[in-house]
């Protein structure tokens, strides 16, 4: 809370909007002309003040032809599509438009494509693959497509990507995710594909950017969405907003900025299916479905100033009648997809660099959670996106120890061999290529607390044959050495921190929310967490220590005096793979069942507001 002689002195600025990171993170949905006719699965394109929009349907049946030009203010109808459809794709301008593929009535999923010149449709080259829900974006004479449903069998949903060069289709790259009715917007050279649906009707949050010749996954939206819409004009720039995550039309839009995603301005009304098209700077959301068919539209504009946020500010919002501080909000932050690793598999270690998770090594572990188990050697490296097997560690094992700094940096120690089970004192560290088995540790052990990094690793508690231990060890970067054991015995304590600064929590047996700092030389109990924590994971930060606590799907934050329950993973886990910092980290595979899923944690600023008693 602030106090009054923590700001005596300064002028507190008032404003009448929140500070933002950036002109569209300022930026605001305001309503414009409503469409003659009301309809969803629509498609257009065009830019804020001139745009077109044609085809669409009632809910589930049917399909319309109207076409309709939009000149900022006002839709006026005009001559209609040849062949009536919805769920196309769209790309040009009001004077030379492009209408790609749907779904006629009686049901057919269509390959023809219509093109625009400003008074009349003409039919030219169809498709390779018919297809409705394909999305992309560009010119009428120079687009690509990609995605959406076909009939070659139930539920297909293809990656598949083809390019217009104004009389032809050529098929080009796949994506790496198939799905339909994605929000899409670019060019032929730089696309971008966000959110839609897979063969299983499921909303996802996974996207992808196209250069011109391969497809490129990259950071997932905030939230998954199917039936989205996109605008945008390159791969680094771009909208998505509205959609379906089940149960729920939604409302939510995300900037992307060529990294990642951050939510700004959310549409007045939930809506999926609408025909979504423009700039960052200036896009529209017309028609759509919100419980009925809708007419409505929606336009955002950036702000053309605004005030940046900046850590630590504090401010009157004279629109809201409140005071605010702009700080790094953890417990507000919410988990990211990230991309799957190649072995599923639990009981491994991972290491990461401090500040980013595009430098992670992740090794070890085992197949499954119950019998039959497999120790796994496998080593894969995490780009930011996608993870790649590299060379395996000499010996196969799981619920290893694991640390690092990066992934051309990082230790295994510990664990168990499988089959003829046995704890193990191996140690091998990893140089970006190779691993190479160095001095061993003193207590052979598995299910053990870990932390640090390369050259100064520790192991908290285990199990070694045939209980569980309260032995700790330091590693120097070239031995072990016994030290002040832990106040429990115990297994799977989640630890967080550098070896002299460390925080462990839970573990099993109970109690499984004990918690404990250790200062370099001794552990000292402290309070609590709130949420049980037997087989958890969790990574952090030693100054002070503070850490994000996971156990199957929940999630505690320790601020250095407290514990604070956040948002919650997407995909519940334990005994997986966690390394970064409080501020950054993620965590991936684990158990039950056995899973590669990675999710990825990463806080920004937010302005909240001040209470005071």
């Amino acid at each position: 809370m602030a106090k009054y002689s923590d700001i005596k002195g300064f002028t507190v600025q008032t404003v009448s909007t929140d500070p933002a990171a950036s002109a569209v993170g300022a930026g605001s949905w305001a309503s414009g002309g409503s469409l003659n006719t009301a309809r969803n699965a629509l498609a257009g394109a065009g830019t804020q003040s001139a745009n077109f929009a044609a085809g669409g349907a009632p809910p589930n049946s049917g399909s319309k032809n109207e076409m309709e030009i939009y000149n900022g203010s006002s839709w006026t109808e005009v001559n209609n599509l040849n062949t009536a459809r919805r769920q196309a794709g769209a790309a040009g301008t009001t004077t030379a438009g492009l209408f790609v593929g749907g779904r006629s009535s009686p049901p057919a999923v269509l390959a023809n494509v219509e093109s625009w010149d400003g008074t009349n449709w003409t039919e030219v080259g169809d498709l390779n693959q018919a297809r409705d829900g394909a999305r992309g974006g560009g010119t009428n004479t120079s687009c690509v497509f990609a995605g959406g449903y076909y009939p070659a069998g139930p539920n297909t949903y293809t990656d598949e990507t083809e390019t217009w060069n104004g009389s032809s289709w050529t098929e080009v790259g796949d994506m790496n995710n198939g799905r339909a009715f994605s929000g899409g917007s670019g060019t032929i050279t730089s696309a971008i594909l966000s959110g839609g649906n897979t063969a299983a009707d499921a909303s996802i949050g996974k996207a992808e950017t196209w250069n011109g010749s391969a497809w490129t996954e990259v950071s997932d939206l905030n939230t998954h969405r199917g039936e989205s819409m996109g605008a945008g004009a390159s791969n680094t720039d771009a909208l998505a907003f509205g959609g379906f995550d089940s149960p729920n039309n939604l409302t939510q839009t995300e900037h992307w900025n060529g990294s990642s995603w951050t939510e700004v301005s959310d549409l007045a009304n939930g809506r999926r299916a609408s025909q979504g098209t423009g700039t960052t700077p200036a896009a529209i959301c017309a028609g759509g479905y919100d419980g009925s068919d809708s007419a409505a539209t929606e336009e955002f504009t950036a702000a053309t100033t605004f005030q940046q946020t900046i850590e630590g500010q504090l401010f009157f919002n004279s629109t809201t009648n409140t005071f605010k501080e702009t700080i790094t909000d953890i417990p507000g932050t919410s988990w990211a997809s990230g991309g799957s690793l190649n072995e599923a598999r639990t009981g491994l270690g991972s290491s990461r660099n401090a500040s980013s998770n595009a430098s992670v090594a992740a090794f070890g572990g085992f197949n499954a959670s119950g019998a039959p188990l497999v120790a796994r050697d496998e080593t894969e490296l995490y780009n930011g996106t996608s993870w790649t097997e590299v060379a395996d560690m000499n010996t196969a094992r799981g619920q290893v120890g694991g640390a690092g700094g990066s992934s051309t940096s990082a230790i295994v120690f510990g664990g168990e061999v499988y089959p003829n089970p046995s704890n193990q004192t191996i140690t091998e560290t990893w140089d970006g290529s190779s691993w190479t088995e160095t001095a061993e540790m003193n207590t052979a052990g598995r299910s053990l607390g870990n932390t640090g990094t390369q050259t100064n690793a520790f192991a908290v508690a285990g199990t070694p044959t045939p209980s569980r231990s309260t032995k700790c060890e330091l590693w120097n970067g070239s031995a072990w050495t016994e030290v002040n054991d832990y106040p429990t015995a115990k297994n799977y304590v989640t630890v967080a921190g550098i070896y002299t600064a460390a925080l462990g929590v839970g573990g099993t047996p109970s109690p499984f929310t004990e918690a404990n700092t250790w200062d370099g030389t001794s552990w000292t109990e402290i309070t609590s967490a709130s949420q049980h924590s037997g087989t958890g994971q969790g990574f952090g930060s030693p100054a002070p220590v503070s850490m994000i606590k996971v156990d199957n799907d929940s999630c505690e934050f320790w601020n250095g005096s407290s514990w604070t329950e956040i948002n919650d993973l997407s995909t519940a886990r334990q005994e997986g793979g966690a390394s970064g910092a409080t501020t950054n980290g993620l965590v991936c595979g684990g158990s039950s069942p056995t899973t590669g899923a990675t999710e990825e944690f990463e806080v920004g600023l937010a302005n909240k507001t001040i209470t005071a008693s």
